[in-house]
């Protein structure tokens, strides 16, 4: 909420103005009413044709300022309210980018959608029903309530105490109901997105295994509760709402009542008495929306703890990020016993590993599964910060190094890498700027890729075979030309011929890069300066080819294993 609060008064210029054009709609639509009620009694003496000349005149001043100021309020409380969402977003949004490696790992992708777009779409009625309405409604009510004590404090303490009533009891009380309701749709539309979103990416393998009828059912049972929570909320919401003005009709009636027997007694003008209960009618329609007020509050709590929870969990304090790497020239990598664990986890993924690999090097990271080989990448990108340890990257400790230095300085194949709806030129340009189309056609023959620039790629790179999107991450990377290559897995979809010729072109590019690949093949290891295997997040032996295969040791079992499955 606090900051929400501080967004919003950013545009503090349109929310006074919106109190303003509020506040000045609210006194005129009352003026325009109690000027209504005494011109019908003042009507009934015969006063002089004056008199009523200069009410009729007032009558159209105040209808004319009411209309204008009306639009003028919605008009202003709109485009604040727009242009706060805006800032929102963007607010969000540049929160969301740095952390976006351990967000994906924490949540599910439907959770996160009906965070940002549910949440944020909730957040919009913090201003137009929380903030200003209270501010207009207690302005125009104490207004009200001055004026009339002119006339009888009795019915000036009875309009006070309607407000109270109306913008305060009734609400707080339609809102505890309601509390439990919210939670549970709220709770229901993140289930819905995320069921929804698993069926569109797991459609093909849920057809295949003959499940989609189960996974279909599944989303409609949780699409009814959440439409059946929906149909209550909006239930208790009218029901709040026709409460509140039934309650405001009935204060009325007793402002009539005791009017007329105030007149009776004397203590009241009776000319006075219609201007009153005009008056009481008018007010209260400021006190009407205030019937939804503590659920849009209640809504804004939890939505806005929802979103920014996304982005501002509590982080130990880092040293500034100032330092860069020396650009287009190779950098030597150091690992010193470098501890980590995924957020999550009980067991570290990396425990005590030390590297250390000189600029200009060809080194593999080879093991089982699990072994930690990937992770020794994503530290590297510093994607993830280690627990304990250091890693330094051209003599500096990565701590200290801002992280677009070493993406720029670096060439990266992941495991699973993303291609954007387009065409083969469309994810082969965002390598580099200014890459020319002889440059991009010259790849794609070193990958041995039979496309053209112009050739479509699907939403995932659906059209695409597993090889040819290694392929082509790796065709991005010989376009970068960085100086640092990490390659994690890139060929592991590769028949074996393909990935040793493509191998021979990488390597000769690479000629005078620092190289770190990482791999579960154990085949053409031979031209690598050092090899790391890796066992249960630790570093078990290092050496070149000759020398582990010599040692006998956890490497040669890996290889005599692989060349066993080869056989057969």
């Amino acid at each position: 909420m606090k900051r929400l609060i501080q967004l919003m008064m950013e545009e503090r210029r349109d929310i006074w103005l919106s109190v303003l054009f509020g506040t000045i709609a609210g006194l005129t639509s009352v003026a325009l009413f109690g000027l209504s009620g005494f011109m019908i009694s003042k009507s009934a003496l015969q006063p002089p044709l004056y008199i009523i000349t200069v009410m009729t005149a007032l009558l159209k001043l105040f209808g004319a300022v009411k209309a204008g100021s009306r639009y003028a309020e919605r008009y202003v409380s709109h485009r604040a309210t727009f242009t706060i969402l805006s800032r929102l977003r963007v607010s969000f949004y540049e929160k969301l980018e740095p952390q976006a490696v351990r967000i994906f790992g924490q949540y599910r992708s439907g959770d996160l959608l009906a965070r940002i777009v549910g949440d944020v779409e909730t957040l919009q009625n913090f201003f137009l029903r929380v903030f200003y309405p209270p501010i207009v409604l207690i302005i125009v009510f104490l207004s009200t309530v001055l004026f009339t004590m002119v006339y009888s404090v009795w019915i000036a303490l009875l309009l006070l105490s309607g407000l109270l009533l109306t913008g305060l009891v009734i609400p707080s009380l339609i809102a505890m109901r309601q509390r439990a309701v919210k939670q549970d749709i709220r709770t229901q539309r993140a289930q819905v997105s995320t069921e929804v979103t698993e069926l569109l990416y797991g459609f093909r393998d849920l057809k295949l295994h003959q499940k989609l009828d189960e996974k279909k059912a599944s989303l409609f049972e949780k699409a009814d509760l959440y439409m059946s929570g929906q149909e209550r909320e909006g239930t208790a919401s009218a029901a709040s709402q026709s409460l509140n003005a039934a309650a405001a009709l009935g204060i009325s009636f007793v402002v009539l009542a005791l009017g007329a027997y105030f007149v009776t007694t004397g203590e009241l003008n009776g000319l006075f008495l219609a201007m009153l209960v005009m008056i009481s009618l008018t007010v209260f329609d400021n006190a009407v929306p205030m019937a939804v007020f503590p659920a849009h509050l209640e809504d804004t709590k939890r939505a806005s703890s929802r979103l920014f929870s996304v982005v501002e969990q509590e982080q130990a304090p880092t040293a500034a990020k100032t330092e860069t790497i020396g650009q287009e020239k190779p950098f030597s990598i150091e690992l010193d016993r470098v501890i980590f664990t995924y957020p999550g986890e009980a067991r570290p993924a990396l425990d005590g590993v030390s590297l250390s690999l000189p600029a200009g090097s060809k080194t593999a990271i080879v093991g089982a599964s699990g072994s930690g080989k990937s992770t020794v990448l994503q530290l590297l990108l510093a994607l993830y910060e280690a627990d304990a340890g250091t890693i330094r990257l051209d003599e500096k400790a990565i701590t200290g190094i801002e992280p677009e230095s070493i993406w720029a300085n670096t060439n990266v194949v992941l495991q699973a890498n993303h291609f954007f709806y387009g065409t083969v030129r469309d994810n082969l340009q965002i390598a580099k700027e200014g890459v020319t189309a002889e440059e991009m056609e010259q790849v794609l023959r070193l990958v041995e890729l039979p496309f053209g620039l112009d050739d479509s790629v699907l939403e995932r790179a659906e059209n695409l075979s597993g090889g040819e999107k290694q392929r082509l991450a790796i065709a991005r990377t010989m376009l970068k030309r960085a100086p640092v290559w990490l390659l994690d897995e890139p060929s592991s979809a590769l028949d074996v011929l393909t990935e040793e010729r493509i191998f021979d072109q990488l390597l000769e590019m690479a000629a005078d890069d620092t190289v770190v690949l990482v791999s579960h093949r154990f085949t053409g290891l031979e031209r690598m300066d050092q090899i790391v295997v890796m066992d249960r997040g630790q570093v078990a032996e290092v050496g070149t080819f000759n020398e582990l295969m010599a040692k006998q040791g956890y490497f040669y079992e890996l290889k005599q294993i692989e060349q066993s499955v080869l056989a057969t």
